[in-house]
């Protein structure tokens, strides 16, 4: 098992009933971890690619560190362009590898973000890729507030899209800290009684880990995204490097010391979703 697409990961889930971690990377250094976890919990791994992550590293160059880690990996890997915001965006992944691509047209009028998703999904699904939409509108903690998702939109968009997967705003929020949160069930309930594709949280950070494995187990919600609770796993093991030797210089050694840490880390995250072991 090596390179997969997003649709091949999320369809056994939603069929039996667990989720896949959409893991958020910035580096070498966090996506080779995501890996290790992957493999020593005997589970697939969605490594995903945010604007962040492309500002400090250009898209060719990103799909072809996915890979690498994808084709030795003993696992299912899916290399994922997390929110691209342009057909452009998408075309670009497509072209330098990524085997999934979401594109978010939240902000945009509900027919224009069918129409743009459905034309990415067609040239996706020419390819021989996943792709990923986002109906309703994911906040940012300290930033945006969240427009919760329409059941009935979401089921207009669920038909008409094309999208391999949908995420969803139901209580969820980018960037949050803690997880003290949860999620609106009444309002995944609804959506869920109206579409039949897989369901994906961004901001999985911010929700509760027993609330994770619950809808994990029990609903269409197929893809956590993680970015947060790792980046502060990644930042809490980066400083300790650093203060454990203050002559310390050397930049591969330091970051060396962050591997271990941010696996753990990855693993526990992924264990909660409940996958099972792959064969």
């Amino acid at each position: 098992m090596t390179l997969a697409t997003l649709a091949e990961v999320l369809q056994p889930a939603l069929k039996q009933g667990y989720a896949v971690g959409g893991l958020v990377t910035l580096g070498w250094e966090d996506m080779r971890a995501y890996v290790a976890a992957a493999e020593a919990e005997n589970c697939p791994v969605i490594l995903q690619a945010g604007p962040s992550c492309r500002a400090h590293t250009p898209l060719p160059v990103l799909g072809k560190m996915f890979r690498h880690l994808a084709e030795a990996a003993s696992v299912p890997v899916v290399a994922h362009l997390d929110h691209g915001y342009t057909f452009e965006d998408c075309r670009l992944a497509l072209d330098s590898g990524f085997t999934s691509v979401m594109f978010d047209g939240s902000r945009k009028p509900l027919q224009q973000n069918i129409d743009e998703t459905a034309a990415i999904a067609e040239m996706a699904h020419a390819a021989g890729i996943s792709c990923e939409g986002e109906i309703g509108f994911v906040g940012y903690s300290g930033g945006e507030s969240s427009n919760g998702t329409d059941p009935e939109e979401a089921a207009k968009f669920a038909r008409e899209s094309g999208a391999d997967a949908i995420a969803i705003s139901v209580g969820n929020v980018h960037l949050q800290q803690d997880k003290e949160g949860g999620l609106d069930l009444e309002r995944i309930a609804q959506i869920e009684a109206l579409t039949s594709v897989p369901l994906v949280i961004h901001g999985g950070s911010g929700v509760p880990v027993e609330q994770r494995r619950h809808l994990a187990a029990k609903t269409s919600i197929c893809k956590f995204n993680i970015g947060t609770e790792l980046r502060m796993a990644f930042g809490s093991a980066l400083r300790a490097a650093v203060e454990a030797d203050p002559a310390r210089f050397d930049r591969v050694q330091i970051l060396s010391d962050t591997l271990d840490p941010v696996q753990r880390a990855a693993q526990e995250v992924l264990r909660a979703f409940g996958a099972p072991p792959q064969r």
